[in-house]
């Protein structure tokens, strides 16, 4: 790889096109395949854009989500192929694009150490040789592909009559990936389906070819080293190698908040390093079998995966420490880059209420259909609009793609909690139950913060290339709580740099770490667990309390062992971490009093 950070998936559509705008310099990204309809729209827009044929897929025409998805990723495939035999015949100039290209690598890579020696070279022919090189080396960044699996409702016929399950929204996703020309890889995200992961075995791109090389390669993103386990055995039951493990942050990152009874990152990554070998060995005898039953051949070389991490990183010193002690081969920074207008689809309105976003603006909310936790911007258009329905008498969103259309309390076909037919149906029941005026309003209040983010999380794309949508346009977005510590908008090259040290565009010197914000964010989440009981079946709920209690404490404890090995990090900083672990203990401590390890002065 060319670089050691990749772009992940953000929403449904601000990393819809990211590899075309990336890819090019070897920086890998992730899209996310949830809304066809935004996928044709932007496939139609690019093939205009580099005159390239298009022939419309509508819906309900033959298998078109699956369609829609292929024609897609093999555009995509080809433009970025073009921008590379670009790239390649273009001069060494300042400027340039070839000069991009290795201006922009990180500066331990050979590529670059390569490239400065050629731009101090004062011999023509030897500098000319030395420019064939590193023509030679210019690999593009990958189109890697997101499918969150909970998301994987069954689809109708134009007929009104219910399709056979591969046509469900992440089977079908997953045939459009998998009919495609890219070689990348799959990430699949949020749950394990065992639908999805058993229709992975009928085709061949997943599995070793003649060379024993995979051409698509499967990533787990995963919450903690159980789940790998777990996941990784069904995969690799069936022939499928899981070739990265991406570890991400629960609280800490952008979009779904999975608080994960408060186990923390540090301890999960912990867990992958000292017993990774472990892994492998358990799940290489199952795939080893599993590949010879099938008649296929073992993937060349020894059996391995990488670990990547995600989720809060803002600083170099992080970045590093993640990849220097953890192993972790790439990170993903996410959030930073909605601020990276030449990286993601992100509007001028948005762009710029992110960028004046501070701590309190970034929250976790309720809008999510999927009833989990989603970090929101409280002023984005979409939190504005949804309001204004609200105040107006008419909640709720139509709902024009059904992705997240799992409530069946009202109607025989589901229909979305966030779409204005479900809220005001449930309200009317609501208010045929006498209830006192506080508590109608509380539970109208719950009702109504359901927002449509399935389809406007890709209204970015529409609002940037004037592409108008009948229903309107309302930006939603799905930023980090680490995007508080950025203030402005950044080109790519300020963000690549901050990456790799070489500038810092973060203002915040007193930003904590980004394992303090996961624990901070865990005990908050902790502190809204104990305060809620309105479901409380007795024991189930006191293992639950202690559980949370437990892995913070355990946590804690780790991370007192950690400080004193981030190099990375100056002496000030590894105080101030130390100091701050203090404080997060005292407050676990008052929430639920248990024996807690404390510093020593």
């Amino acid at each position: 790889m060319a670089h050691t950070f990749h772009i992940p998936v953000m929403g449904t559509g601000f990393t819809t096109d990211s590899p075309i705008r990336v890819a090019r310099y070897g920086i890998s990204s992730v899209i996310s395949l949830v809304d066809d309809n935004l996928i044709e729209d932007v496939r139609k827009f690019y093939a205009q854009q580099y005159g390239e044929p298009y022939e419309p897929i509508k819906k309900h025409d033959n298998d078109w989500r699956a369609r829609r998805i292929t024609e897609y990723l093999n555009l995509s495939d080809r433009i970025i192929q073009k921008q590379i035999a670009g790239l390649k015949n273009a001069r060494f100039e300042p400027g340039s694009e070839i000069n991009k290209y290795f201006d922009f690598l990180p500066e331990t890579s050979p590529a670059k150490e390569l490239y400065r020696s050629m731009l101090s070279c004062s011999d023509t022919g030897a500098k000319a040789l030395l420019q064939e090189k590193l023509r030679a080396m210019i690999a593009p960044g990958r189109i890697d592909v997101n499918i969150m699996t909970k998301i994987d409702r069954l689809n109708f016929a134009k007929t009104g009559e219910v399709l056979p399950d591969e046509h469900s929204d992440a089977l079908s996703a997953l045939r459009g990936y998998a009919n495609s020309t890219v070689t990348s890889a799959i990430v699949l995200s949020a749950g394990f389906n065992r639908r999805l992961y058993t229709y992975i075995e009928e085709f061949a791109d997943f599995y070793p070819d003649a060379r024993g090389i995979i051409k698509k390669e499967i990533i787990l993103k995963v919450s903690d080293y159980r789940s790998a386990i777990t996941q990784g055995k069904f995969l690799t039951r069936k022939g499928l190698w899981v070739s990265e493990f991406r570890v991400e942050s629960g609280l800490n990152c952008g979009g779904h908040a999975f608080a994960g009874s408060g186990y923390l990152m540090g301890p999960i990554l912990e867990e992958f390093k000292q017993r990774k070998q472990e892994l492998i060995d358990q799940l290489g005898t199952a795939y080893l079998e599993a590949l010879k039953a099938k008649g296929k051949k073992a993937p060349a070389g020894a059996l391995d995966f990488r670990l990547t991490a995600q989720g809060g990183i803002g600083t170099y010193a992080e970045d590093v420490f993640l990849r220097r002690y953890y192993g972790a081969i790439s990170t993903g920074w996410g959030s930073p880059f909605l601020l990276v207008p030449e990286a993601v689809q992100i509007d001028k309105e948005t762009l710029d209420r992110l960028a004046a976003a501070g701590e309190n603006d970034i929250y976790l909310s309720d809008v999510s259909p999927l009833n989990v936790a989603f970090n929101n911007l409280r002023n984005s258009l979409s939190e504005i609009k949804r309001c204004l329905l609200i105040n107006s008498g008419e909640p709720g969103s139509p709902c024009l793609l059904g992705h997240l259309a799992n409530n069946t309390e009202f109607t025989k076909n589901p229909i979305c909690t966030a779409s204005r037919t479900y809220q005001k149906l449930k309200l009317d029941a609501i208010k045929a139950l006498g209830l006192s005026q506080e508590e109608y309003d509380r539970q109208a209040r719950k009702i109504t913060s359901k927002a449509c983010i399935c389809a406007q999380l890709g209204d970015s794309f529409y609002v940037n290339e004037n592409i108008p949508k009948k229903e309107g346009t309302a930006p939603a977005v799905c930023p980090g709580p680490n995007i508080a510590y950025f203030n402005r908008p950044a080109t790519l090259k300020d963000m690549i740099d901050h990456i790799y040290g070489r500038r810092n565009i973060m203002p915040f010197k007193n930003r904590p770490h980004m394992f303090i914000k996961e624990l901070r964010l865990n005990i908050d989440q902790f502190e809204i667990l104990l305060a809620d009981k309105s479901d409380d079946p007795g024991n189930k709920r006191q293992a639950v309390i202690e559980e949370y209690t437990r892995n913070l404490n355990d946590g804690i404890a780790y991370y007192r062992t950690l400080v004193p090995l981030i190099s990375e990090e100056p002496d000030t900083a590894r105080e101030r971490f130390l100091s701050e672990l203090d404080d997060c203990a005292r407050k676990v401590a008052a929430l639920c009093p248990v024996k807690t390890p404390t510093r020593s002065a």
